[in-house]
């Protein structure tokens, strides 16, 4: 199996796959009386690692590497593009190692020429395929990807994980732009982020469980029906986010990613301290099945709510939300309860 075929196969399986949103129920807002604010002076600007973002909201890594992947990354960077918002490509790994590949993310460049636009590659890359991915895409920053789960469920997957924390480390001192560490849709542990932090790295992608799974994208491309259990594997999207967030504090930047398809959710996850929110699965769909206009104008009504949101808990701005008050109930509550992360800063505010 080439690579190019797997991510062609990762593109037709994720679309036939129902669109998965991720749980939020366990974490409430405290609705404001006298909020304090003026709904139309609301401000949307958010910054990660000192890039400025016009809206709290982008287009996360999807793909590339294919004749395929080239149509939807010119799809995704013409939408991103009229919309305003930044853009990661999938992974370069395919360009690096064939350079006829390199047009199908050189695309999002060309029609995207003064967008904030993330490079992405595996986490096992030498330092040198890394700085060519930057430079492919004369990226403002570069995704590093870690998808254990995803590899060994693969047939052809990666299954020497050693290393790899060292390895960040490389990259990290050499390139030229901001590192972001990003999970794919497992979830990212507390442990994590301090192995991560404590290298250095200052921007996290929690990728939390329950967006597109893709354990069952790869089960699916072998034919094989796994344990339900294993299936499920991962933190779930908010708890990943508080686990992370008891880590990076103030400390550096979390973006919060995995099945955040909604107003609500993205703004529990911008209230609890993520800088932005990435989306991947759903913005492909609405553009391929949909079209462009389609997705500009659930883009447009998501931005409203959002601001309705804040709008009645008193947020001015991104900054201002995050010192608003949450309550984290239920089995959420439990999980940070056992694992002993301290969540007194939520009550303070």
């Amino acid at each position: 199996m080439t690579r190019i075929s797997r991510k062609d196969d990762h593109i037709n399986f994720s679309m036939e796959l129902p669109t998965h949103s991720a749980d939020f129920k366990d974490c409430a807002f405290v609705h404001m009386s006298l909020p304090g604010v003026d709904f139309d002076n609301i401000d949307l600007k958010t910054t990660i690692a000192g890039l400025s973002l016009s809206l709290p909201i982008f287009i996360n890594a999807i793909t590339g590497g294919t004749l395929l992947s080239k149509e939807i990354n010119s799809k995704l960077a013409s939408a991103a593009r009229k919309a305003g918002i930044a853009m990661a490509v999938g992974s370069q790994m395919a360009a690096i190692e064939n350079k006829e590949m390199e047009r199908t993310f050189k695309v999002v460049r060309e029609i995207y020429p003064e967008g904030i636009v993330f490079a992405n590659i595996g986490a096992y890359a030498k330092p040198k395929d890394a700085e060519k991915a930057v430079k492919m895409l004369e990226a403002s920053a570069l995704q590093l990807h870690l998808n254990v789960p995803q590899e060994l469920l693969m047939s052809e997957g990666d299954r020497h994980f050693k290393g790899y924390l060292d390895n960040i480390k490389r990259i990290k001192e050499n390139i030229s732009v901001p590192l972001i560490v990003k999970e794919v849709g497992f979830g990212m542990s507390r442990e994590t982020a301090l192995k991560l932090t404590g290298i250095g790295v200052k921007i996290l992608d929690i990728g939390g469980r329950g967006g597109t799974n893709f354990m069952q994208i790869e089960a699916s491309r072998r034919g094989i029906q796994p344990d339900k259990e294993l299936l499920n594997w991962g933190i779930p999207t908010l708890t990943s986010l508080l686990e992370v967030m008891d880590v990076v504090k103030n400390n550096g930047d979390v973006i919060a990613s995995g099945g955040i398809n909604n107003a609500m959710t993205a703004a529990k996850s911008l209230c609890l301290g993520a800088k932005a929110v990435g989306i991947a699965g759903l913005p492909i769909k609405i553009i391929l099945e949909q079209g462009e206009d389609f997705f500009l104008k659930w883009l447009e009504n998501l931005m409203y709510n959002l601001k309705i949101i804040m709008a009645m808990v008193g947020a001015a701005n991104i900054e201002d939300f995050r010192n608003k008050p949450l309550v984290i109930t239920g089995e959420t509550a439990c999980w940070m309860d056992k694992r002993g992360v301290d969540l007194s800063w939520l009550a303070r505010r």
